[in-house]
């Protein structure tokens, strides 16, 4: 068919997303990034396509086979609760994290698991050598006669590989590291990455071959590369987790297959990666008496309950500005807290003194039902009083001191009995509890703090 093709004009491009636009603009409007369209070239002709032969002729919705998107599990409980059930025939699944959390860890125990002599992996590294990867593997049990292991960085390299063994699976480590030979520019560039997961993702489709692919992230925690990425993939999992920590998190941020609120729980140790149907142990101290300054509270990581315990200390100053340092905790929920308990709860100490907060287990509290856990530790550890044994409290704190409702409060109070707390601080209304629960429900902060002994309600009054 004819063409026609308009003169040749200068185009702009988006570095961060690869969108083009005839003219320059300060914002693009697909990833909405400021500063990242430049110019590139002449803008493409502008062509029009007639009507061509289809592949394959549409059907009725409900005349669709589903079988071949069908999961298989991966051996590895704590990742098939987050894909949905396991690995879908042709999936292309992106894994990010920050270096050093053990994504690689992770995915070679995957690729160990799902090895099978009908369904072979094959393990493509792009930044270690064949005999590092062997060493993990030997470190963590991951011997498989049917798991296949390259040392590649060319991308032809790649489907060669592909070609010669037939893989199910596929895990690449890292896309950021392949480059195609037939585009100019480092590894890791936007075109370089653009044509490396077009080409892995089409080879994935055409051989019903799951493939994992392992991304890197930036300071900020985004995904490295372009966001042209994470439209391609079918699956994109964030794995988190502090490196001082031995508990390691992986979220949903998007799957085609399956919900976006579930979350994995996986233990890094010396032999390798675990994963933890029941991790509320590890957020958790263990002590035959209550001490002050601790609350136990349960928050939700998707639809998972995780019991938590919540510290504070406060000190002495010896400054005229006395610190406030948070580990775990948003530092802008804490100061709420003690601005509430200061002049709602009418405890004056607070102001001027060191005050430290932090949680166990390095797990990290964002919403704000841990609101009340927070306030009631502080005042605890304010008046040097525990809080009664077994005792967990949920619920967010407004400014006027109201206690407000959150979500999930009768699947928090089934963990919490399941582990044995027998009281709980919570919002009214709280819908059906667990039998055998004793359950009080608070509207304020006042409410709240009378769990507490007397003393600490007149240890330390407000100054008029």
């Amino acid at each position: 068919m004819a063409t026609r093709a308009k003169s040749v004009k200068p185009s702009y491009r988006c570095t961060e997303c690869g969108w083009t636009t005839a003219k320059w603009l300060g914002r693009c409007p697909e990833c909405q990034t400021w500063g990242t369209v430049e110019e590139f070239g002449g803008a493409p002709a502008v062509r029009t396509t007639a009507a061509g032969r289809v592949s394959t002729a549409a059907l009725p919705i409900g005349q669709v086979d589903s079988r071949t998107a069908t999961a298989r599990p991966t051996g590895v409980d704590e990742l098939d609760r987050v894909l949905g059930g396991g690995l879908v025939p042709g999936a292309v699944v992106l894994l990010a994290g920050e270096p050093g959390v053990g994504k690689s860890t992770l995915l070679l125990d995957v690729a160990a698991k799902a090895a099978t002599e009908d369904h072979r992996t094959l393990y493509v590294t792009a930044e270690e050598s064949a005999s590092q990867v062997r060493l993990r593997a030997d470190r963590i049990h991951a011997i498989n006669d049917h798991l296949f292991l390259a040392a590649e960085t060319d991308l032809s390299a790649v489907l060669g590989h592909l070609d010669a063994v037939k893989p199910s699976l596929l895990v690449l480590d890292s896309v950021q590291t392949v480059a195609s030979p037939e585009l100019d520019g480092a590894p890791g560039g936007m075109a370089q990455v653009r044509e490396v997961a077009g080409a892995l993702i089409r080879a994935s489709k055409e051989r019903g071959m799951s493939t994992l692919l392992v991304g890197h992230v930036t300071k900020d925690g985004a995904i490295a590369g372009p966001r042209l990425l994470e439209h391609l993939v079918d699956v994109v999992l964030s794995f988190e987790g502090d490196r001082h920590a031995r508990l390691r998190l992986v979220r949903g941020v998007k799957n085609r297959y399956g919900a976006t609120d579930e979350v994995g729980c996986f233990e890094l140790h010396d032999e390798g990666i675990t994963g933890l149907a029941d991790p509320s142990g590890l957020f958790l101290t263990r002590r035959d008496e209550p001490v002050p300054g601790t609350c136990l509270t349960v928050t939700l990581e998707g639809k998972r309950p995780l019991v938590a315990e919540v510290q504070a200390l406060t000190v002495d100053t010896q400054i005229p500005s006395p610190r406030r340092t948070t580990s775990g905790l948003e530092t802008s929920r804490v100061s709420m807290m003690l601005a509430v308990l200061e002049q709602r709860g009418r405890i004056s100490a607070l102001g001027k003194r060191d005050i430290y907060t932090a949680t166990v287990g390095g797990v990290k509290l964002t919403e704000p039902a841990a609101d009340l856990a927070v306030a009631l530790a502080l005042a605890s550890a304010a008046s040097d009083v525990p809080l009664p044994k077994n005792l967990v409290a949920i619920g967010e704190v407004g400014l006027a001191g109201e206690v407000r409702r959150v979500t999930g409060v009768q699947r928090r109070l089934a963990e919490a009995h399941r582990l044995g707390f027998t009281h709980a601080l919570v919002p009214s209304d709280p819908g059906k509890v667990p039998a055998g629960m004793n359950v009080i429900e608070v509207a304020d902060m006042g409410e709240a703090l009378r769990v507490l002994p007397r003393r600490s309600r007149t240890q330390a009054p407000r100054e008029e």
